[in-house]
Order: structure tokens, then C-alpha cells, then sequence
């Protein structure tokens, strides 16, 4: 006879907050999901936004019709006039991956070299801008979470070099009209932490305070024309929830 591996206990106390006890023997085991063969291509429960070929899942903000940025080579690249895009799948809590490259040509200073940003809901705005010995102000920097919070370091690569956000995202919550709890995020910049569970003071703004207004629970994720010719790639999510609430 093979004898049963005994797992956890059922005589220990129930952990606060929720129905398990420690180290339950009946708590459901995180289900398993196959990391990508290298960190940042998308692991096996991921959502692909962008996969290289045609801009199927986006659309232009300003007309609600087809998106108009030039993808080639396994990216896509900003038109500059063309206007902002923004996904067709909407999302709230998630883990976020982007690459973006500024040009290679330097054109510009300040604000207007390489400027872009990856709008998390449609209205919180994490800033891309080449920030590769280009001084700015510190809340436009490059990784910023814009007007509110400049990033702990800066982490650029040299232009025209494919970088990275990696983004933990926590959305806002409402009841009607009022914040019960603001968004929060935590921002890698090429494997770089430069926030770490940043509370938002609402969406973000230029050269004024964000007012909140009450909004659905999920959202796009949004991509700026900011009139240079930035490029993206590999662009995917994945929802956060816990496996005990989504059973």
C-alpha cells in the first residue's frame, strides 16, 4: 500500500482577513504558469497587445477607427500627426510589459526628444522620453509618473537602444462618486526599480493638479503621438488576481 504524503495542517489558527488556517491543507496551490524562454517575452497566461504584426487590437483614440502607426520589422512606430492608440482590450490590476526605443538620431532637448508615454487606464501616464544625458524637468523624466512622481533613478539606455518597463499595476477603486483607495504602481525601468508601490494623486496632467474623476474599473492601455517617432514592441499583460477569487 503507498502511503499518503500528509500536506498542511487543520489544526492551526485561521489566518486574518481571510477562511484558511496557516499553512491549510486544503488551500488551493498557485496554478502553474510556463515563464517565457527569457524574461521578457510573455509567459504562458499572458494577454499579447503587440505581437510585431499589424495593429489588429488597436484603435486611434481621437476617431475610434483604425490605429495608423507604421509597424515593420517587429515594431511599431509612432506617425507623427496621426494621434494617440489605444488597445481594444481593457484591463485593471495587472503586470505590464513594454520595450520601446527613442530614435537613434538625437533631435531635440528637454521634452522634445523622443517623448512618448504608455497611458496605464487611458489616463495615468508612465513618460517616455530620451533622458540619455538630456536634462528635463524631473517629473517629465523618462519612467516619471508625469507631473506627479520623477523616477529614483534614471536607468536610460543610449537612443535609438530597446528598453524596458516592466510595470505592477494596481487601479483605483470607487464607490459611486467617491476614491476608496488610489491607484498604486511599481515601475522596473530596465530591470531597474525606480518606484515601488508609488500611490497616484490622480490621473496624470500637464502643468496642473489632477482632479479625480469617478471611472470604470478597467480601462486600455493608451500610447502617445507626442510628434516623435518613438517605437514599441513586445507589448503584454497579464491580470492580477488571486487564484482563490477567480475560482
Amino acid at each position: 500500500m503507498t502511503e499518503q504524503l500528509t500536506i498542511g495542517y487543520d489544526d492551526t489558527p485561521i489566518i486574518p482577513g481571510t477562511t484558511w488556517k496557516v499553512h491549510d491543507s486544503t488551500r488551493p496551490m498557485p496554478s502553474a504558469v510556463a515563464p517565457g524562454s527569457e524574461n521578457r517575452l510573455p509567459p504562458s497566461d499572458a494577454v499579447v497587445l503587440f505581437d510585431g504584426a499589424d495593429l489588429s487590437g488597436w484603435l486611434s483614440v481621437e476617431s475610434a477607427g483604425a490605429a495608423l502607426w507604421k509597424v515593420e520589422n517587429g515594431y511599431m512606430e509612432v506617425v507623427p500627426g496621426t494621434g494617440d492608440i489605444r488597445t481594444t482590450r481593457e484591463f485593471g490590476d495587472c503586470q505590464l510589459h513594454v520595450e520601446f526605443a527613442t530614435p537613434s538620431a538625437v533631435v531635440g532637448s528637454s521634452q522634445g526628444r523622443g517623448n512618448s508615454g504608455v497611458f496605464l487606464m487611458g489616463r495615468y501616464e508612465i513618460q517616455v522620453l530620451d533622458c540619455y544625458d538630456n536634462p528635463t524637468y524631473a517629473d517629465g523624466a523618462t519612467a516619471a509618473i508625469y507631473g506627479q512622481s520623477p523616477p529614483l533613478v534614471n536607468a536610460c539606455r543610449p537612443p535609438g537602444e530597446w528598453q524596458t518597463y516592466d510595470v505592477v499595476w494596481i487601479a483605483p477603486r470607487f464607490e459611486g462618486a467617491r476614491l476608496v483607495s488610489p491607484p498604486y504602481c511599481t515601475v522596473f525601468h530596465n530591470g531597474i526599480v525606480v518606484h515601488h508601490h508609488r500611490e497616484l494623486i490622480g490621473p496624470t496632467t500637464h502643468r496642473a493638479l489632477p482632479v479625480w474623476q469617478p471611472h470604470r474599473p478597467v480601462g486600455p492601455l493608451r500610447l502617445q503621438d507626442h510628434t516623435n517617432p518613438v517605437r514599441f514592441r513586445n507589448i503584454w499583460y497579464r491580470e492580477l488576481r488571486q487564484q482563490e477569487d477567480s475560482a
